[in-house]
Order: structure tokens, then sequence, then C-alpha cells
């Protein structure tokens, strides 16, 4: 039985669109972390991944497709029996995915088609029967709507009896297909001598090559050294050919093998032949950019191909139009920093789909058109193709809230019942639809990024993104052990796997220092991991303090768990105080309201908001209307008619929060309200005569001597953004 869970190394295809073929029968079950020769996997779009799955229904792991255009390749070199394999849906609707064949590697033909599984996470069992002529086999994501596919156990059989005499050829040990693509150079008018193995893999007569020809644009700088005309069963002989360039820049030719061959007479070689340093400069540029499918978290791009360029590098920028040039002779990955422009993507694709989009963001782009592969690429940098998208401000849909009113005495259960029930997706697939295709972003070297949304941590990783092999976990916001339905993931609730409480996080470093801990100011650090503090808070109790980027995410994320779940089952969500018998203290709503306005929705907040929407189909109501947390007290989850329109009821919460200390003080005094920023501090004495006074500052926590003070009672007064609070302090 398979047991361990491996990392799929993404496959990258030579220039000479060539690599070592497998030899029939070839089977893989995905348990080692090598792929077979000749077999390749590759993830064609920046917001897909391929990665095993740990456990899959079958014998795990099995492979796991979930972005479109994610494949697997098999090439072979002799005459293919029968294909098998197991093939599974998760969540699958909406999509299609293709089993395909080819004799070349560049033309596809269906074998099979699936737009629908029969049972979900049940895996089938698939024959197909390949034609004789076909050398690869492609297990293709064509289109993804929703979810994900499962392949396990893929085996090919072998076919017929090899023919008498088949041809293959190869450069070194990479071979080139039929049809494919050769890539070399040599100096202007210097001879450069190429040599191809042609291999005859028939194990009965002799392989008998007529005359090789040359023909092409540029056939005049190819002549042939030598060639073989007999090739024994089972023995290889070689074909010579000198290129000389005439010129610089590009000087295609094209090779043709005729043979006794049975199917692949002739063999045809395309050569990409570079003269000097650089490949020929395209002269178009591609047109007609433009967008499609824009939402506030993703959007489409394409445009027309220009005649006669072998591909084009896509650049990015957010909030200003694009400066910056690609370089001659240097070939870009997706997610490589040009100045300050991001590369979306390079090949020969005229549509691309890029990653990290927020809401209500303007965003630019540049296509160049270039010529050439490695140091030959040459690029035409003037008068690129450029446009620009402004993404949705909100994709809250029209009227959502209109039957709700924060005056009614229902405003809780009105507001529970707009988001649960939802649809429920597992807390497995967080990693695959999250991760990969909206908190994720790429990096340079073809790599992504992922950020701990407590610490503020950047983990740079190569697809497949893995929680164990990064060190992270999905934290939940809301914690697994405050729950009133705890345990919920045995079997898995709803609440165990909402998307919208549950963030990337570093698991040693953050996660299980914040363990069940409550979320608070720190005013006395015991520990730290970049931007995320632990410690005690003014009142002696350990909690956690994120960074400040996160701390109105997080207050939103706990708040709507209370409200998404509090009354199914008859459950009380309000928070937990004691949260356990070792933390004999709750979770403080008023840190966590504190927190939701100081840190209002970020573009980023509302754009994740959108996209859970488009997966789980329900919202956060606190990131659509902020005052709705007024209204909801979460201690008690109760309705609080007031909510925070009156001054007195703003005032109380102010209060609650100031806290001043050590009591009494002797050197210095501490005053804070609970995270909120003071901006003005005023002391005065009993008499109310101004001790001292301080204004035009941003500050979290006052620090104020007092060893010039007389020992007595004092009233401080310090002035917040939402408005002024005073309260006695003692001098010893």
């Amino acid at each position: 039985m398979k047991k361990n869970y491996y990392l799929l190394m993404v496959a990258f295809l030579t220039s000479f669109f060539g690599f070592s073929q497998a030899v029939l029968p070839t089977s893989y079950n995905f348990v080692t972390t090598t792929l077979p020769n000749g077999w390749t996997a590759s993830s064609t779009l920046p917001t897909s991944a391929i990665a095993y799955y740990p456990s899959s229904g079958n014998l795990a792991p099995a492979l796991k497709f979930d972005g479109t255009g994610d494949n697997l390749i098999i090439n072979f070199a002799s005459a293919p029996g029968n294909l098998t394999y197991d093939i599974a849906g998760n969540s699958f609707s909406g999509g299609t995915f293709l089993v395909e064949e080819s004799a070349n590697g560049s033309t596809w033909t269906t074998l099979h088609s699936f737009t629908s599984f029969v049972t979900d996470q049940a895996y089938s069992s698939i024959t197909d029967v390949p034609s004789i002529s076909t050398r690869f086999i492609r297990f293709n994501y064509s289109n993804k709507s929703t979810g994900n596919v499962g392949l396990d156990n893929v085996a090919i059989a072998v076919g017929a009896a090899t023919p008498a005499q088949e041809i293959n050829v190869k450069n070194g040990s990479i071979t080139i297909v039929n049809n494919g693509t050769f890539n070399t150079s040599s100096g202007v008018s210097v001879m450069s001598p190429i040599t191809f193995t042609i291999e005859n893999l028939g194990t009965v007569s002799a392989l008998t090559v007529s005359t090789v020809t040359i023909s092409g644009t540029n056939a005049s700088d190819y002549t042939i050294g030598s060639q073989p005309t007999t090739i024994a069963a089972n023995s290889t002989g070689n074909l010579v050919i000198n290129f000389t360039p005439g010129a610089s820049g590009s000087r295609p030719g094209i090779i043709t093998i005729p043979s006794n061959d049975a199917d692949e007479n002739p063999y045809v070689i395309n050569i990409a032949g570079i003269g000097g340093g650089l490949a020929t400069e395209p002269t178009v540029q591609p047109t007609n950019l433009v967008f499609s499918n824009v939402k506030s978290y993703r959007f489409n791009g394409s445009f027309t191909a220009a005649s006669g360029v072998d591909g084009y590098v896509i650049l990015r920028k957010k909030g200003s139009p694009i400066t910056d040039v690609p370089v001659d002779g240097t070939v870009y990955m997706r997610g490589d920093a040009i100045g300050s422009s991001q590369v979306v993507s390079s090949g020969t694709a005229t549509t691309f789909s890029p990653n990290n989009i927020v809401a209500n963001t303007g965003y630019y782009f540049a296509v160049f058109s270039y010529n050439g592969t490695g140091v030959y690429r040459n690029y035409l940098t003037t008068t690129p193709l450029t446009a620009n998208v402004t993404t949705l401000a909100t994709m809250m849909p029209s009227g959502m809230y209109n039957g709700l009113s924060t005056s009614s005495s229902t405003f809780m259960t009105d507001l529970s019942a707009l988001v649960n029930p939802h649809t429920s997706r597992f807390y497995s697939t967080y990693g695959s639809l999250m991760v990969s295709l909206f908190e994720s972003r790429d990096t340079s070297n073809n790599q992504r990024v992922v950020t701990c949304v407590y610490s503020g941590e950047n983990k740079v990783y190569t697809e497949p993104f893995d929680w164990s092999t990064q060190g992270f976990s999905r934290e939940h916001s809301y914690c697994h052990n405050w729950m009133p339905s705890n345990p919920a993931d045995s079997p898995e609730r709803p609440e165990y796997s909402d998307f919208h409480h549950l963030f990337p996080t570093n698991q040693n470093d953050a996660n299980a220092v914040r363990s069940n801990y409550p979320l608070g100011v720190v005013v006395t650090q015991t520990s730290s991991y970049l931007g995320s503090k632990f410690g005690l808070d003014a009142n002696g109790n350990q909690v956690f303090e994120p960074r400040d980027e996160h701390k109105g995410d997080a207050a939103r994320a706990i708040m709507y768990a209370a409200i998404c779940y509090n009354g199914i089952d008859n459950l009380n969500w309000k928070l937990r105080n004691p949260i356990s018998s070792s933390i004999a203290y709750g979770q403080d709503q008023a840190v966590l309201k504190q927190w939701h306005f100081q840190d209002p929705p970020s573009n980023w907040e509302i754009s994740r908001n959108d996209f859970i929407d488009s997966i789980q189909h329900n919202r956060n109501p606190f990131i659509d209307s902020i005052n709705y947390v007024c209204y909801v007290d979460f201690s008690q989850m109760t309705y609080k008619a007031l909510g925070c329109s009156s001054s007195a009821s703003l005032d109380e919460e102010l209060m609650t929060n100031f806290a001043i200390y050590p009591v009494p003080s002797r050197e210095v005094v501490y005053v804070q309200v609970n995270g909120t920023m003071i901006n003005e501090y005023t002391i005065y004495d009993m008499q109310g005569r101004v001790v001292t006074s301080s204004s035009n500052f941003e500050s979290k926590v006052l620090t104020i001597p007092t060893n010039s003070y007389k020992s007595g009672s004092y009233m401080i007064t310090v002035t917040t953004p939402y408005g002024r609070v005073t309260k006695k302090m003692i001098i010893d």
C-alpha cells in the first residue's frame, strides 16, 4: 500500500522539444519522487498547480490536477497497446478533462473527454485504445470550472510488434521528435557541424535512408557533411549537418530524412539556426489587448498574435504605466522582476490570467514580441502593446442586505440567515482553492510566495504548495477549541472548514504560539516572531497580538464565525469566557471591535471576501458593512439596540478599555486604550490645574515619567479617533 506523500517536480520542456522516451510497457502509481523516463508534468497557468493527493479514495497518493492547463505527458518510442488509468473528480463540475494522443507532440486528438464523474471522489478504471502511430499521451485539464481531478495507476501496454524497421533521431541523448524543432547557433560565416544520431529501433530489417535534403528560408546555410544509407536493426548511424550562417540573426532550415519507415517517412526536423549573437529582432508587436471576466480578484487578458514572431513576454505593474523593457539575451520566467514591473508570462500564449489581484485597483500591462531562445532571444523593445484595467471595487450582490434592519430585534437572526447555510468546502481543499488560486502570488525564478497573516513572514516555494514541507498551517481565527461544537472535525463540520476564518500561518512560530489564547494588545512581551507578539496584556492575561495589517481581518473573521454559526443545533457561539481551565479568561470583544474600526477592510480583504463568496456562496457581512458589529454583543451573542450611534455607549466602551498601570505608580505610568491610537493627553491635578500635556503624536501605549510628580491622585484625559476618555491615576 502507498504510504508517503511526495511532491511532484514540475518539468520544463527543453528547447529541443524533446526528452528521453519511455520504453513500453510503462506505468506509474505516483509513489516515488521522480517521474519515469518519458513522463513530464507541467502547470501552465499562474493560478494553478500540480500536486499529489496525500489521500485520494484510491491507494494514496494520486496525481492532482487543480487548474486549467495542468497536464501530464507521456512520450514513448514504439507503438502502444491499451492505455489504462484510474480517474476521479473532486467537486468537479462544469469543466472538461481530456485524455489525448499525438504522433508528434504538437497535434492532439481526443481519446476520452470527461465533463462529469458518476460519483464524487470515487475512482473509475478506464481503458482507452490509442492509435498504433501514437507516440504521446496527454492527460489535460483543458478547462476548469469547479473542482479537481485525481489520476492514478496509469499504464501503457506494449502494442503490436515493433515494425521491421523504425526510425528515431537524437542529438546526444535528446530525441528530436518528427516535425520537432532543434536550436543551434554559429558565428557569421563560421561553419559548425551538428551530429544527429539516426536510430533503427526495429528488430528485424535494416532501415534504408534515402538522400537527406535541406530546404527552407536559409537552406543555403546548411550542407550535408555525411549521412548513413543503411542502418541495421537495433543499430545507429550518424547524420552530420554543417551550419554556416550567411548573416546574423535567425537562419531557419528544414531537414527532410526519407526512409523505408512505415509510418514516419519522411522524418522532418526544423532547425532554428542563429547567426551571431541574437535571433532576428521582430518587426511587429501584437495588437488588440483586451480584458474580460473582470472581477475584484481576477480577470483574463488576451491579444492578437503578431505575424512571424516566436513568442511574447508580458509585463504588469500596479498603479502606473510601464516604462521598463526586457533585455536581449535574457529568458524571463513568470514572477521575475524587470525594473518595477513583473513578468506575467513568457512564451507563445496570447492569453493570460495574472494572480495577486485585489479590488478597486488599476493594473497596467505591456506585451513585447521576441524571436529566439535562450541567450539568443531578441526583443522588440519599442512601442510595445499596452493597456490597463481597473478591478471591481466589490462584488457584493446588489440589494443583498436590503431586507436587513439594524433597528429590528431580529437583526442578529436575520444576519445569520444571510450567511448560513452555505456551500461547505473541505478543510483539505484550502490549499488548492485558497492558497493556489488567491493567497499566493508569483515571485522570481518561477516560484511563488505565500504570507503568514500573523507575522508577515513571506514563504517562497516551488509549486506545488505543501503545508508540512513549508511549515505552514490553516489557522482557525475562531479557535477550534473555542467552538461549542468541538470536536468539529470528526466528522468535519462546516464551521471547521469555513474559509472565511481560515488563514495561512507559520505553524511553529505563530500558530502554535497563539494556540487557544485570545487575541489582545501585548504590554509585557515574552516572545515575538516578526510582526506578531505574545505576552501579557494590561490586565496581566496572556494574549497573542498579530501584526497590525491583520488585526482587523482577524477580528472580522472571529465575529463572522460567531454570527454565522450562532444558534445552529441550539449552540451559543458567544466568545468563550473562560476559555479553559488553564486560560481562565476570555476573548475581549472590545479588542476585536477596536481593531475592526482601526484596520478597516483593505482591497485585499474585500477581494478575498468576493473570492470566497464565489466558491462558498456566502459573505462576511462585517467586511461589507463595518457598522453591523455595533449591534451585536459577542460576549453574549445578544442584540444591542443602541449600536454605536449612542455617544454614551461609545464612551462606555472607551472607558472599559482605558488602562493605567501600574497602580500606584512610582517612576513611570503606562496608558493605553486597548490598542487604539492616542494622539493627545493632558494630566490634571485634583484642583483641575494642568500638570503636563502633549499633542500631535500617535502612540498605542503612552509611557509617562512620573518621578517628578508629588504623591497623590491625578486625572488623565487621552484623545483617540473615537473620542476622549478620562480616568484617575495614583502616584506613590
